[in-house]
């Protein structure tokens, strides 16, 4: 237990299982050092956030949620960005009047929570970002930014967004382009492990603080067994989002089905059927969820789409992937994945069967990649992880009570 002051902290979040997930350890820790902390969140996640010990504030959301077919995030960028500030339109009201007259000391946010930004300049509380994936570095904007935004910036559609924004954060009282409101947060937990950072050694360290995965016990998700007589085992997931490729796991099955001595875990989420899938040959078990750490404990391979969580767990467990990624930061993780030696990226449109299985055998049969793979899991654990993360938080609530 902290002997610091019980204080009041209140996290801010999305009904999104990749930005809910890296934070909840940390929150299980901080509610154990005996901080009251409450996290904004719509319905849907209430009883996961609850099991941490935090108390849920819910809000309604006009975002699609994690079981909404993903075509609701359309296709452009423009279309991906949008919701977030319909959202934090939606939500500043509701999140406002839920914590008037209780007013948190610290203000904890997803990356997406812009409400939350808006609420603790207007408290006049320190702010911390906890990072579910990359963060800007030093001439991110010029190099990567500037060039994806600048069609963008110069359509009907990019001008009316960029001037909702400003409209927005004028009238709640913030004097800040909306770029750098959302992509360069005064205070950041990243919390990804360093090795899965672009461009790492140009990150402003004094802002950003990595503290790598923060995972804790999951003995509440299941545990998962390995078959008697299963001499390697892969797990293919797509995440929980962009889960709708029914030929995708058609291909997945061609490359591993009746292969000897292989066993595969296959989740296919909520919007493919088994039945969609043809003939299952017995070597195939198809799963609409798994507990993903606790078959890649147990698991040779895995086909992932290269999400941060996904990512950063086949690191920890030092297991080989396959990179096949969806959207927004995954191709950028695949690519980092591949550079670091211990995964292939493999576009969507080359994830033949043969190509699958060509890329998982070479991977599982290299003892460089495992080198590597071994190399980078030491890393992680001298990382801090969330132990870490809450003695960063609790150094900035004391600086805050010093004020």
């Amino acid at each position: 237990m902290t002997s610091r002051p019980r204080a009041h902290v209140a996290m801010f979040s999305i009904a999104a299982h990749g930005h809910v997930n890296p934070s909840l350890e940390v929150i299980r820790e901080l509610v154990a050092r005996g901080h009251r902390v409450t996290y904004a969140i719509p319905h849907l996640f209430e009883e996961k956030v609850a099991e941490t010990g935090a108390e849920p504030v819910l809000y309604t959301t006009t975002l699609p949620g994690p079981d909404d077919d993903p075509e609701a995030w359309g296709t452009e960028l423009i279309d991906n960005i949008e919701p977030f500030l319909a959202d934090a339109v939606h939500a500043l009201p509701q999140l406002a009047k839920a914590y008037e007259g209780d007013e948190p000391d610290l203000v904890l946010h997803d990356i997406t929570s812009y409400p939350a930004r808006v609420l603790a300049r207007r408290w006049g509380v320190r702010e911390i970002s906890l990072s579910p994936n990359l963060v800007a570095w030093e001439g991110y904007e010029e190099e990567v930014a500037e060039p994806m935004y600048a069609e963008l910036k110069e359509s009907e559609r990019g001008k009316a967004y960029y001037e909702r924004f400003t409209g927005w954060l004028t009238e709640n009282g913030v004097d800040q382009h909306p770029d750098p409101f959302v992509g360069r947060p005064p205070r950041s937990l990243v919390l990804i492990p360093k090795a899965l950072q672009p461009q790492a050694d140009r990150v402003d360290e004094s802002v950003h603080t990595f503290v790598g995965a923060c995972q804790g016990d999951r003995a509440a998700q299941g545990d998962w067994e390995r078959p008697a007589g299963a001499e390697k085992v892969l797990l293919v997931s797509l995440g929980s989002s962009f889960t709708k490729q029914p030929d995708f796991y058609r291909a997945c099955i061609r490359a591993f089905g009746e292969l000897p001595g292989w066993h595969v875990v296959l989740q296919v989420g909520k919007h493919v059927a088994a039945d969609d899938l043809g003939e299952i040959p017995a070597n195939v078990e198809v799963r609409q969820w798994v507990p993903q750490l606790a078959v890649l404990k147990k698991a040779d391979a895995f086909i992932t789409h290269a999400g941060a969580g996904g990512s950063q767990e086949g690191l920890a467990t030092a297991t080989p992937m396959v990179a096949v990624p969806q959207a927004v930061d995954q191709f950028g993780n695949a690519d980092m994945l591949q550079g670091l030696g211990v995964a292939r990226h493999l576009p969507m449109e080359e994830a033949t069967a043969e190509a699958l299985r060509e890329a998982v055998l070479a991977l599982v049969d290299d003892p460089e990649v495992a080198r590597r793979l071994a190399e980078i899991q030491r890393d992680m654990a001298a990382e801090g992880g969330t132990r870490r993360a809450a003695d960063l938080i609790e150094a900035e609530l004391a600086a805050h009570q010093r004020v």
